[in-house]
């Protein structure tokens, strides 16, 4: 009974002992919790801080002026306003005024003068389109007093000038397209105009009644006057007109193809001629014409100064293997291109034995009742065997024009089209082709010679020399070499002035539409060149100097084309910034979220300082 109450304080006691023991320890752990680090020595702050500020201007005063140094794009300042100009026909209004030079040895000067003012009236009624107008002129009123009257013999054409350049101008540069000489004549051919194939002088007949008196305001002769040199011209006017037309539509659709109204910016979109003009050039072309001209500009190739000529002789077997294509050339072609001033060309020639047809072309097929071997017209574009004939697309820096001369075999001879029966054809903007079938006698198609000599390919020469003028360009009207060549200058002079200047608006758009392409000094200077070289082109058609005219559109189209192109500029199209973010996360994130919290915790350390002081203040 005294041990059990004796062990009963012992037992009591242990839990007082347990809970002593762990209060001990929660208040150890307490005073633990609330127990801050020992204070971080001033240096090791100091130097912290001096880490962290080091690699923050190591990042702002050397990592980003390299990154931008390194990755911003260079963009040469351009005229947007003036090249948007151009490009909306607002900058310059192409004109064509054409010197008209009217000889009247028959009539005193007064009267003279006097047909020369009626007979522009008249003219002036005809024309409906203003861009494109004749200036006529008295000989005797550009001349000095004491110069004779110009002989027949002084008036006819040069073969090798492409215009008549009249003396008597005062600053000799005026060119005169035509010369009308009026000649006085009884009874016959009255009002009979005649203008000869190489000449740039149309001769009209008329009788002594029909010259108006000075009171008179119209006559019969001034309308009859008006009449040809409209008809002598009307082509031309059509062409300038199709050519102004084909660019201003093109110019509105380039203009509303962009959208955003990033142009607004910069210009705000206006018609690239004025409803005058557009009326006047619509009233000019008719549907018909028009599908005429575009068949035609299709055919032609685009005006280079320079031009590669090869002309090429094709026969499927071993003859002939020769030809007198040296004294052909000079005879045949040569002329021609000289009498073609605007542009240079270069000729070559070539014979190619064992040629065959392209396996992709139906072979020919014998028809009855022709008695003829036949190709048909669907198959005439397949005829080059481009695949083994040696026929290069390019030499040198200017287009190339292929011309072949095939002799077929014996056994298909002759070879003609089926549908025409005709034994040549064009290639739009690439050659003609013409087939020389051997001679037939009644017994059949005689045996081909080793050498075809300059007689038997003369048809053929003169056939290239007409397909050369096709693919040059050249219209089919006025009837006079010269004056054809004479329109072909101004008609060129406006197509690649109005490509200059639609190339300066489309490189424009382009530079608002993308902020970020490059603008090399290069196409500055190409531009600045570019709108030099327009503006001397507009001044030279405004001032009648067409060939000077051609000489400054050309520049100005090469230059135009050369700064759209730029490498530099075409590369940087595709890269957008989609790309730029897709390079630099990997690498700023990695490297910027250190620097950034550690800029943070020093600015929040530094702020605590701060707050600090100004309490024990």
């Amino acid at each position: 009974m005294s041990e059990g109450l004796a062990t009963e304080p012992a037992s009591v006691g242990m839990p007082n002992a347990l809970e002593n023991e762990l209060s001990e320890v929660s208040g150890l752990m307490s005073s633990s919790a609330v127990r801050k680090p020992p204070p971080e020595p001033a240096d090791q702050t100091r130097v912290r801080s001096l880490v962290i500020a080091s690699f923050w201007a190591i990042v702002i005063f050397l990592g980003l002026p390299v990154w931008w140094w390194t990755t911003s794009i260079h963009r040469s300042r351009l005229p947007l306003t003036e090249m948007l100009e151009w490009a909306d026909g607002k900058a310059c209004k192409p004109t064509f005024p054409l010197q008209i030079m009217i000889d009247v040895p028959a009539l005193s000067e007064s009267e003279a003068q006097h047909l020369v003012r009626i007979t522009q009236h008249a003219l002036d009624d005809l024309n409906e389109f203003s861009a494109h107008h004749l200036r006529l002129n008295l000989r005797g009123s550009l001349s000095t007093t004491n110069e004779s009257k110009v002989s027949r013999e002084n008036l006819d054409y040069a073969g090798e000038k492409l215009a008549y350049r009249c003396p008597g101008i005062k600053d000799g540069d005026e060119e005169v397209a035509l010369v009308v000489l009026l000649n006085q004549v009884d009874g016959t051919n009255i009002n009979n105009a005649e203008l000869q194939p190489h000449s740039t002088t149309l001769e009209i007949s008329y009788s002594a009644n029909q010259v108006p008196s000075t009171s008179s305001s119209s006559s019969i002769l001034a309308n009859v006057i008006a009449g040809k040199l409209q008809d002598l011209f009307a082509e031309e006017q059509a062409s300038i007109a199709y050519i102004l037309m084909s660019t201003s539509s093109g110019g509105n659709n380039q203009h509303s193809s962009l959208g955003h109204g990033q142009v607004a910016q910069v210009s705000s979109p206006v018609s690239s001629s004025p409803r005058e003009q557009r009326s006047s050039l619509a009233r000019t072309l008719s549907p018909e014409l028009a599908d005429k001209l575009d068949r035609r500009m299709t055919r032609s190739l685009k005006y280079s100064p320079t031009y590669h000529i090869t002309i090429s002789l094709f026969t499927p077997d071993s003859t002939p293997s020769s030809w007198d294509i040296e004294s052909a050339v000079q005879e045949f072609l040569e002329p021609l291109l000289a009498s073609f001033s605007i542009s240079n060309f270069t000729v070559d020639t070539q014979i190619q034995l064992y040629a065959t047809f392209s396996p992709s072309v139906r072979q020919p097929e014998y028809d009855a009742d022709l008695h003829m071997w036949t190709l048909r017209t669907e198959d005439l574009s397949g005829f080059i065997n481009a695949a083994e004939w040696p026929l290069s697309p390019s030499i040198g820096a200017g287009p190339t024009l292929n011309f072949v001369l095939y002799v077929p075999n014996e056994e298909l001879a002759p070879l003609v089209i089926k549908e025409n029966q005709a034994t040549s054809w064009l290639i739009p903007q690439w050659g003609g082709i013409t087939i020389l079938n051997p001679p037939i006698s009644e017994l059949g198609p005689q045996q081909k010679s080793e050498h075809l000599t300059k007689e038997v390919i003369r048809s053929a020469m003169l056939t290239f020399s007409h397909q050369l003028l096709s693919l040059l360009g050249a219209p089919q009207s006025p009837p006079s070499f010269p004056l054809q060549l004479q329109t072909l200058t101004r008609v060129r002079a406006a197509s690649l002035l109005l490509s200059a200047s639609s190339t300066l608006g489309s490189l424009a758009r382009l530079t608002v539409a993308l902020p970020s392409i490059a603008i090399p000094e290069n196409v500055a200077v190409a531009v600045d060149t570019t709108l030099s070289h327009l503006h001397g082109a507009c001044s030279s058609l405004q001032d009648g100097k067409f060939n000077e005219a051609l000489e400054h559109a050309r520049i100005a189209e090469a230059e135009a084309e050369r700064g759209f192109f730029d490498k530099s500029m075409v590369g940087q199209v595709y890269f957008p910034d989609e790309h730029k973010v897709a390079v630099y996360l990997p690498l700023l994130g990695p490297v910027g979220v250190p620097l950034v919290m550690s800029g943070l915790k020093e600015v929040k350390r530094l702020g605590e300082i701060w707050k600090s002081s100004r309490r024990a203040t």
